[in-house]
């Protein structure tokens, strides 16, 4: 490969980093950390599987499917289904979860630390302007915005360095016992980060940036499918190590701070203490101001995406004013705090995830039944039960006998993932019918 595309895909890499590479992000693996304590490596190991092989693959998943989007592949199942599911994920990236989680980590670490008495009202009030902001810049676009989120993921990965590196150098602690949910064993440990790793939302999104980077791959001289493929591959490698490196060490940050400041309730404060222990005010006060406007840009990209999906998808309302809807519904979301948006997302998130999971595997594995609806069909279908029930039960409502039936007779369930027997099972029965069953063309007639 010539020097000009060794540049190109080190761009992209690092374009594909930064699209995933958040404030919220960080705070994920410092809270595991805390909780996993002397079992951080496994459960580590667990988290980088969710939090980075996972999102990979569903931008590699666009690349090997040829879809125009996310929307294109899920309807392969049926468009109904691709519909839904599709409103969905830009719901739960969008004004459900993770924008107004931009704000409320905003606050947590650039606001929150630094007031002697926080109340509701200061949260609202930073709120109110937050997302002011950030409505003001979705709806004028400008590349100073741009040129702004280009400088400050760089600066956010420095000080998320410079931390990492002082924590090495002046532990604030050594590791403590594992605490709930977390157990002692290795593979509970291993289970644990595999879930925690839902968090990141970055699987999710993955579907979406995945068609931005066949884009740049097309622009820098990828031509023919081989050839974006290897692009996005090898762009990939260099976003896998980047993401993994800081999700590594931030565990480990978290792990050694609980003898300095406890147990916290979210990993927000984890950092923005640490940060004052390491560095003193002045050093935590660069780190808000960085994160601030790192969170910023990132909400202003979220509420992009989803009033241009939506707008595109339904019409009814223009782009301006799906963007002032999104920005809204975020603000009011985001007075619940931070704690409080973390644990409604995760039944949503145990229910997508598994759907997500089994759709990039199928969008891989479809050469081998041509991509055929029915064995599509099948195994998304099967893997939908066990999916809103782990869905339902996490949002603690009871099923009864369905519940029991699960806990005593379906393998997995204890641990989360029967979602891999269901979905086994339904593609068995997908290829089993593909195989029973003639293949028609757009004109209801049989294929030769």
């Amino acid at each position: 490969m010539s020097k000009t595309s060794n540049h190109a895909y080190v761009a992209i890499g690092l374009m594909l980093f930064a699209l995933f590479f958040g404030a919220g992000n960080l705070i994920f693996p410092a809270s595991l950390g805390q909780h996993a304590g002397t079992q951080v490596w496994w459960a580590i190991l667990g988290f980088v599987i969710t939090g980075v092989g996972l999102p990979i693959l569903g931008v590699m998943a666009l690349g090997v499917s040829g879809c125009r989007d996310a929307q294109e592949l899920a309807s392969r199942v049926h468009p109904a289904y691709g519909l839904i599911y599709t409103v969905l994920l830009y719901l739960s990236i969008g004004p459900a979860f993770a924008l107004p989680r931009t704000g409320t980590v905003s606050y947590e670490i650039a606001i929150k630390p630094f007031l002697g008495d926080p109340t509701q009202t200061t949260l609202t009030i930073f709120l109110l302007i937050f997302f002011a902001i950030t409505l003001w810049l979705s709806i004028n676009p400008q590349k100073l915005l741009d040129r702004i989120g280009k400088l400050l993921t760089p600066l956010l990965l420095l000080a998320i360095v410079a931390l990492i590196v002082k924590s090495f150098i002046t532990p604030l602690g050594t590791y403590m016992p594992p605490v709930a949910p977390f157990g002692t064993t290795d593979s509970d440990a291993i289970t644990m980060g595999f879930l925690d790793g839902y968090n990141t939302m970055d699987a999710l999104a993955s579907i979406v940036f995945g068609v931005i980077i066949v884009q740049f791959s097309v622009l820098t001289g990828a031509n023919t499918k081989k050839a974006i493929l290897s692009s996005m591959g090898k762009a990939s490698i260099i976003t896998m190590i980047c993401l993994g490196l800081v999700y590594i060490f931030i565990a480990n940050l978290g792990a050694t701070s609980v003898q300095s400041i406890g147990i916290l309730d979210t990993g927000a404060p984890v950092l923005a203490e640490s940060a004052k222990i390491l560095f003193g005010n002045a050093g935590a006060i660069i780190l808000a101001v960085i994160v601030l406007l790192a969170c910023l840009t990132t909400s202003v990209g979220l509420v992009t995406s989803c009033a241009t999906y939506f707008q595109k998808t339904f019409g009814g309302l223009s782009y301006k004013k799906y963007a002032i809807l999104f920005t809204v519904i975020s603000f009011f979301v985001g007075l619940w705090g931070l704690k409080t948006i973390i644990v409604a997302a995760i039944p949503i998130l145990m229910f997508l995830y598994p759907l997500t999971i089994v759709l990039i595997i199928l969008a891989f594995v479809g050469p081998i039944f041509q991509n055929r609806q029915c064995v599509y069909a099948w195994t998304m279908g099967l893997t939908v039960i066990p999916a809103l029930v782990s869905g339902l039960e996490t949002a603690k409502i009871s099923l009864g006998t369905i519940s029991s039936f699960f806990a005593n007779y379906v393998p997995l369930h204890t641990v989360s993932m029967d979602w891999i027997v269901f979905g086994l099972i339904g593609y068995i029965i997908g290829i089993f019918y593909k195989a029973a069953t003639p293949k028609k063309n757009t004109f209801g007639k049989i294929e030769a």
